[in-house]
């Protein structure tokens, strides 16, 4: 018998219809195309929700990082570490600026960037430009440590809270500690504007600054005049206005997905070889993804073709960007611990429209395999 699809994390529109009141908005106003209203209210109302002075929104998070590697005077041939266990459009914008990436290995405490190993980094490779740190899965990366780091050596923090909206560490907001955060509103991410991002910062000038490339560098005048290699990064206003909506059901969506972590981490956390993701006193996670580690007989191509036969979608812990084959012939620094995790994880469905049927269903099966 067919059964309905389970994802592993879907867009999820508010109940009260938010998303199409600026929609609407935007459309009875014509103001279609990008900027308007509803672009100028969205990096208000985000900034004022993380706590920091200045957003630019944005095409995309990728786009975000971009603006940030340039506004962090990131060029040519400069050496920017990156953690190798992310997607590859974290990685992808340093290749776009000409410079050069080092891939740091991460640590089993946070399942991010490894101090130890960014600090090895550092002594082979004094004269770096930036760092992004990522904060993967929507946990925190150990900010305190890394920071402590960065700062000695006088360099740019670009936070990747891509994945981290909604997540604190020590009472700050992911992507607000650095000198540059983005964030992603992807059609999987914690919350949606259908594709998009935003850069943001307490340094307003340098904000500007990015919203000026990304609106084609067009100088102040009355015919196009451009002084300044430009970018099309900018958030279309229909677009901004679904994420006005979603932001105010932000709250809402990280709830439930800490409801669906310690759902699993609950029914499956005693089964031998299961380990979740850690979290640390330090870190409010928004558990954007509930992920396990396997170390016994039950592997995780296991569970997500058992998951998969049934309807239901899963997916292997990010490939590590230094085993990719565009990436493979750059450095890296560390001991392989993100090989291991990639080896050894699965991210299980986090869909916030999950039922606890769902969560049941999605249960039951995983437990079949250790019987």
């Amino acid at each position: 018998m067919y059964k309905e699809k389970i994802y592993l994390s879907s867009p999820h529109m508010s109940d009260e219809g938010y998303e199409m009141q600026y929609i609407k908005e935007a459309f009875d106003t014509n103001w279609i195309a990008p900027l308007g209203e509803n672009v100028n209210q969205f990096e208000k109302e985000l900034a004022a929700k993380v706590g920091v002075k200045a957003a630019a929104a944005l095409a995309s998070g990728t786009a975000a990082i971009h603006l940030a590697l340039k506004a962090a005077g990131v060029g040519e041939g400069d050496i920017v570490f990156c953690p190798t266990l992310t997607f590859s459009a974290t990685a992808n914008p340093i290749i776009y600026q000409n410079a050069v990436p080092v891939f740091i290995d991460s640590d089993y405490e946070t399942w991010n960037m490894c101090p130890k190993a960014l600090e090895k980094a550092f002594e082979k490779y004094p004269e770096v430009k930036a760092v992004i740190v990522v904060h993967l899965y929507g946990l925190s990366a150990d900010m305190g440590k890394i920071m402590k780091i960065c700062q000695k050596h006088n360099v740019a923090v670009i936070e990747d809270a891509a994945e981290s909206l909604g997540t604190y560490y020590k009472g700050h907001h992911t992507g607000t500690i650095g000198d540059y955060g983005i964030f992603s509103f992807n059609g999987n991410k914690i919350i949606t504007t259908s594709g998009g991002g935003m850069l943001v910062s307490n340094n307003e000038e340098r904000i500007a600054k990015a919203r000026f490339w990304a609106t084609q560098s067009r100088d102040q005048a009355r015919h196009y005049q451009h002084s300044e290699l430009g970018f099309n990064y900018r958030m279309s206003n229909v677009v901004a206005g679904i994420g006005r909506g979603q932001l105010k059901v932000l709250d809402q969506r990280v709830a439930k997905k800490k409801y669906i972590f310690e759902f699993y981490k609950r029914e499956l956390g005693e089964l031998d070889g299961v380990e979740f993701m850690p979290n640390n006193e330090w870190n409010e996670p928004n558990y954007w993804l509930s992920s396990m580690i396997l170390t016994g007989n039950v592997r995780p191509l296991d569970v997500m073709v058992a998951l998969e036969n049934e309807n239901i979608e899963s997916r292997p812990i990010w490939k590590p960007m230094h085993m990719q084959p565009f990436f493979e012939n750059y450095d890296f620094i560390g001991n392989d611990v993100a090989k291991q995790l990639f080896e050894n994880g699965v991210c299980l469905p986090s869909d916030t429209k999950m039922t606890d049927e769902d969560i049941d269903r999605i249960v039951e099966i995983i437990k079949g395999l250790w019987k």
